[in-house]
């Protein structure tokens, strides 16, 4: 009777006492082979689901420490919310309550972030649809969102997460969200300090107690990281100046009672100012003392500036990677007299080990093809580290323009004394660009040209870019394809297929004008790391088209003499270095181009040449002096005058602001502007921040000042002849490209200029 009992008693083992008390329970189960096992309380989850966790089969033995094995298995698929085990005789039933589905996510009065990257941000942590309900997920994703708007100054939001039941075991997650009013800084104050004030120091930092455009910049939005950022700015200017014992001792940020007001106070101390006296190198210097001291900025008798001591000792340590020492170690150790505030620097040095670099890897390029960026390296593997190589393939890289950030790593080969592999990371932007200009005058009422460019089209690195001219004096479709790499050497191949259609510039809506229909062939030979010359040579057809109205004797000229339509072969040549700092928003560098075309062939012999640039001249971290300069010339050969169709225009954008696009220069009795075979254009802006926005870089204002004037072929160029113009504009960094609008007033002028003083453009500078 006893074991007839025992045969049919249920014994219920527990996850508490299957996890700490099985062993001893007087719940304990005697080993049994395991005839069959039955799965209880499934809705969704597959049955082979919980088989597959089972650390026993049919016909096996069970035991208690299976059985705690199997509960702890199950609870950690995470679909369960609680798991038993019963005996039935030899039968073992897995009995499952599962977790609450999730039908649906949603936040209620979220306005600060798009709700679609909320759901996209709660789907990887497994917050999301059609999965299991994890109370602790959804707490950890309420407590995100409050820290998230915390970021965002928005320190009285709060978030309650409501979990609604609905049929057949699943739940509606709903996060509501009462944002209330963002926190503003309503005061910064730095206490300390004696050698500057306290103005000039808040003027260095990006957060500030707010203006009238902060609702664009949100300088005065209180932010844990900008505050570090410009903690290690206020620390830079003082340690560049001599203070090498400049310190932060303390920074209190208090928020208000209603969570509406942020106060900061920033305690330093400055210290004393000490005067470097001498600099002197200790260690192991690859017997190359002397190529290593010229490297040394440092120079005695000025103050310590801890800028020039962090330049030298990146100098030393770049030098020593030249020679293949990638673990080399170089320290600046201050011995420090402060009786007198003077300062001796030691600059001591360890090359290390040589090593040589076993792989290139390369991360982050989700569209651009490897091979794009790996052509770019003069680093490779399996040579010796060169540390010149791996900053010069790293600059390459950055100057391809497809990433906004570049980054180069070494990392140490585990298990090796001598092999590092380096990490190429970057982070893609988008390459596709749109290019919108427009201008307003009297005679043309409004005129459109519009341009789209692909820089790195399918991620192969190559260029195709199309152009478009909507204004009815001035038609142009232009297509272009750059192939950067069309051979392994770096040559470069251009196409460039164009039609273009002038109509006169007389004022009288004449019907007539010129097409040219071209095309040009060119290649771009890199002759050294940053000079590329460029060789080619072209089609061009030429028609003169005429109307009701009879040409202007200009036009009539030239058909007379070459024929209403003619053609030309020309021949061309180029060069150009660029080394600003960024070619979006530059505020140091130079850019410079000169461009040669000889026509040789074809009703049309000239020869036409041009030449241009840029300087950028910071004048401290607010203000940029832009310079620019153009000359353009150009001349019939054969005994033949130069071809209109060839001239160089000026007057409007990238020329003289102010004046009408290409209608300054000579002009024909039908008071056609022709332009000329001479320019000359010369533009100075003076840049600074908007009204405002404080260090804010994306949004600016310049003020200008332009001189130029293209010249006839028999004219000489004449300073009495250049037009000028002064004014003033805005730049923003659009999402469709750098936007530039302009308001400018001729200075210098004649009677018949035709004026505009109302223009902006988008993708260019000057």
């Amino acid at each position: 009777m006893q074991k007839q009992f025992n045969r049919f008693k249920l014994r219920t083992v527990s996850a508490i006492a299957a996890s700490l008390l099985i062993a001893h329970s007087a719940w304990a189960v005697d080993p049994f082979t395991v005839r069959d096992i039955r799965v209880e309380g499934l809705q969704r989850v597959e049955p082979g689901t919980i088989f597959a966790s089972l650390p026993f089969r049919v016909g096996e033995t069970y035991s208690d420490d299976k059985g705690s094995t199997a509960i702890r298995a199950l609870f950690a698929l995470g679909l369960f919310k609680d798991v038993r085990l019963e005996v039935s005789g030899d039968v073992l039933v897995v009995i499952v309550e599962e977790r609450p589905t999730i039908a649906d996510v949603s936040f209620v009065g979220s306005k600060e972030f798009d709700k679609d990257v909320l759901k996209k941000a709660l789907r990887e942590i497994g917050l999301n649809d059609g999965q299991p309900f994890d109370k602790a997920l959804a707490d950890k994703a309420e407590q995100e969102l409050k820290r998230q708007y915390i970021n965002k100054s928005m320190y009285s939001a709060e978030v309650i997460t409501t979990v609604t039941p609905i049929e057949r075991n699943r739940v509606n997650l709903t996060f509501n969200v009462v944002e209330g009013d963002v926190a503003k800084i309503k005061e910064i104050r730095i206490v300390g300090n004696k050698a500057f004030s306290e103005g000039t120091l808040r003027d260095l930092f990006d957060l500030d107690t707010g203006g009238w455009m902060s609702w664009y910049t949100k300088s005065d939005r209180y932010s844990r990281t900008k505050l570090n950022a410009d903690i290690e700015t206020l620390r830079s200017y003082y340690l560049s100046r001599g203070y090498l014992e400049f310190r932060i001792d303390s920074t209190q940020v208090a928020i208000s009672p209603d969570k509406q007001d942020v106060s900061i106070t920033i305690n330093i101390s400055e210290g004393e100012r000490f005067i470097v006296s001498g600099v002197k190198l200790e260690g192991n210097f690859i017997n190359k003392e002397d190529e290593f001291k010229s490297l040394v900025t440092i120079k005695p008798g000025e103050a310590y500036n801890a800028d020039t001591v962090a330049a030298t000792t990146k100098a030393f340590t770049d030098y020593f990677g030249t020679f293949g020492f990638a673990f080399a170690r170089v320290e600046a150790v201050p011995e420090i007299d402060r009786v007198n505030n003077r300062v001796s620097l030691v600059l001591q040095g360890e090359p290390s080990r040589r090593a040589y670099v076993r792989r290139i890897n390369v991360s982050g390029n989700n569209r651009t093809r490897d091979e794009v960026i790996r052509r770019e390296f003069r680093q490779f593997e399996s040579s010796w580290y060169d540390g010149d190589k791996i900053r010069l393939s790293r600059d390459r890289v950055d100057r391809l323009g497809f990433f906004t950030d570049v980054t180069v790593d070494t990392q140490d080969v585990s298990g090796t004394q001598d092999q590092v592999d380096v990490a190429v990371t970057v982070v893609e932007k988008p390459t596709g660009n749109m290019q919108l200009g427009a201008g307003f005058s009297s005679g043309e009422k409004l005129s459109l040209s519009f341009g789209v460019k692909q820089e790195n089209i399918f991620g192969s690195g190559n260029y195709l870019g199309v152009e478009v001219n909507t204004s009815k004096l001035y038609r142009t479709l232009v297509l272009t394809t750059v192939d950067p790499y069309f051979t392994a050497d770096g040559i470069s191949r251009s196409l460039d297929l164009y039609f273009r259609t002038t109509r006169p510039l007389d004022g009288q809506g004449g019907d007539y004008g010129l097409k040219t229909t071209g095309a040009s062939l060119r290649f771009g030979v890199p002759f050294s790391e940053t000079d590329t010359v460029y060789f080619g040579g072209g089609y061009e057809r030429l028609t003169i088209e005429s109307g009701i109205n009879p040409l202007p004797t200009t036009y009539l000229a030239y058909a007379n003499q070459f024929g209403f339509t003619s053609s030309s072969v020309p021949l061309t040549v180029g060069w150009t270095r660029d080394d600003r700092d960024s070619a979006l928003v530059p505020t140091k560098g130079r850019y410079q181009r000169a461009f040669g075309e000889w026509g040789v062939a074809g009703e049309a012999r000239y020869v036409r040449g041009n030449y241009q640039v840029q300087q950028y001249i910071p004048l401290n971290k607010q203000y940029t002096v832009a310079l620019n300069a153009e000359l353009g010339w150009g001349k019939g050969l054969d005994n033949r005058p130069f071809p209109i169709f060839k001239n160089f225009s000026s007057g409007g954008l990238g020329s003289v602001r102010g004046f009408q696009q290409g209608s300054l220069g000579p002009r024909d009795a039908s008071d056609l502007a022709l332009g000329g075979p001479k320019k000359i254009s010369l533009n100075g802006e003076l840049i600074a921040p908007f009204p405002g926005t404080g260090n804010d870089r994306t949004l600016r204002m310049f003020a200008f000042i332009d001189a130029g004037n293209v010249f006839g072929e028999n004219q000489k160029y004449s300073v009495s002849e250049l037009r000028a113009s002064v004014g003033i504009g805005v730049s923003w960094i659009s999402p469709v490209g750098p936007l530039r609008l302009g308001i400018a007033n001729p200075i210098r002028k004649k009677v018949g200029d035709r004026i505009e003083r109302f223009q902006f453009q988008i993708g260019t500078s000057f």
